[in-house]
C-alpha cells in the first residue's frame, strides 16, 4: 500500500477514545481481551453500515496490532453469508416496517395495543427531544432510580452528569431521542440510530415506579411511527436472545411488539496462531461463553445476589426485589 494511502487508513490513536482503539478505513476498531485472546471488533457495530473490505482491515490489524482475532458481522438487509471466513450465526430482534398502521393492526398482539392505550389513558406524553442538558438530566435521573436493572447491578447508576452527557452524545447526525413525560417529569427515554435502511434502538428505558403506566410501550409505538415516516425498512432491538441464557421476559416483550428473531452471519478471523488455536477449541468468545449453560446461570444468579447484598450493606436499607426490576423496560447498550 502506498505511504500516502496508508496514512489515510491509519489514524492517530488520539482521535479515538481508548488506547486500545485504532481507526482503519474510517472504522474505529476496538481491541479487547476475551479469555486467552485479544479480539478486534468494530467499536460502533450497532450503527455500522457493514464491512465492505474485510481483507484490508485484516491486513492492517496484522501489521499494526497484537490482536489475535477479528470479529465482525454482516448488517441488515444482508442475512445470507457473503464471506468465506469462520462463521457463527448471531441473532437480532428485527421488525420489518411497512407502515405504522400495518404494525399496529397486523404485527403486534392485542395486549401490546392495550398497553399503548393504557399509557395514553394515564396521560403519558411522548416528546421528540433535542439533545440538551434537560434531556441529559432526565436520563441521569432515570438511571439513578435504582442500582439494579434486570436483577443485575446497573453500570449507569450514579454516573456524574458530564459522563452521562458524553456517553449519550455519540453519532448525533443520526441519533433520535424520545422522552416519555408524566405531569412534566421525564419517566422514560429512547435513543435510536438511523443507519441506511435501519432504525436501531440503542436504549429504551423507563422508571420502574411508573411501569404500570406503560411508558415503554408508548415510546416504542412512537419510535415505530417515526421510523415509518422516515422510510426505514427495518427496526432492530438488540438481540432477541442472549447466548446460553436463551429467551426470557424481554424476548417475550419484543415478540408481543412485532419483533422476530432473525439470524445474521458473524465472522471470526484468526490473525495469529493463538487466535487459530482458540478458535479450534471454541475459546474465541472468552471463557464465559465456553462455560456449560447450567454453570453460567448459577454464576449469573450468584452475581446478582452478591450485588444486592453489597447495595444493602452500603445503603443501610433493603434493595428492591429482583422481580421488580425484571420488567422489559430496558435493552443492553
Amino acid at each position: 500500500m502506498p505511504a500516502c494511502r496508508r496514512r489515510a487508513w491509519i489514524q492517530p490513536l488520539a482521535q479515538v477514545d481508548s488506547p486500545d482503539t485504532i481507526e482503519i478505513g474510517g472504522k474505529a476498531i476496538r481491541i479487547q481481551r476475551a479469555g486467552i485472546v485479544r479480539v478486534a471488533t468494530l467499536r460502533d457495530e450497532l450503527c455500522d453500515e457493514g464491512v465492505e473490505d474485510p481483507e484490508a482491515i485484516i491486513r492492517e490489524l496484522k501489521a499494526r496490532t497484537k490482536a489475535d482475532l477479528f470479529n465482525f458481522r454482516q448488517q441488515l438487509p444482508h442475512t445470507q453469508p457473503q464471506c468465506a471466513f469462520h462463521l457463527e450465526w448471531d441473532n437480532l430482534a428485527v421488525l420489518e416496517i411497512e407502515s405504522y398502521e400495518h404494525w399496529w393492526n397486523k404485527q403486534i398482539r392485542n395486549d401490546a395495543r392495550r398497553m399503548v392505550r393504557k399509557a395514553e389513558k394515564h396521560g403519558i406524553e411522548i416528546r421528540l427531544m433535542d439533545f440538551s442538558d434537560e434531556l441529559v438530566a432526565g436520563i441521569k435521573n432515570i438511571w439513578d432510580e435504582t442500582p439494579f436493572r434486570q436483577g443485575r447491578l446497573s453500570r449507569h447508576y450514579h454516573k456524574d452528569f458530564e459522563t452521562v452527557k458524553r456517553e449519550n452524545s455519540t453519532f448525533m447526525d443520526r441519533a433520535q431521542f424520545l422522552g416519555a413525560y408524566y405531569h412534566g417529569e421525564m419517566v422514560g427515554f429512547n435513543k435510536t440510530f438511523y443507519t441506511g435502511v435501519r432504525a436501531d434502538h440503542v436504549v429504551v428505558m423507563s422508571k420502574i415506579a411508573f411501569r404500570d403506566m406503560a411508558p415503554t410501550n408508548a415510546l416504542l409505538a412512537r419510535s415505530v411511527e417515526l421510523a415509518a415516516q422516515r422510510g426505514a425498512r427495518y427496526m432492530t432491538y438488540a438481540k432477541y436472545s442472549y447466548g446460553k441464557k436463551g429467551e426470557d421476559s424481554l424476548s417475550d416483550f419484543k415478540s408481543r411488539n412485532g419483533f422476530t428473531k432473525d439470524g445474521i452471519p458473524r465472522y471470526f478471523v484468526p490473525l495469529t496462531s493463538r487466535g487459530a488455536f482458540a478458535l479450534r477449541l471454541g475459546w474465541h468468545k472468552g471463557f464465559k461463553e465456553a462455560m456449560p449453560a447450567f454453570l453460567l446461570r448459577g454464576v449469573s444468579k450468584s452475581r446478582g445476589l452478591l450485588g444486592k447484598l453489597i447495595v444493602r450493606c452500603s445503603s443501610g436499607s433493603s434493595a428492591r426485589r429482583p422481580e421488580a426490576e425484571a420488567s422489559p423496560h430496558r435493552m443492553v447498550s
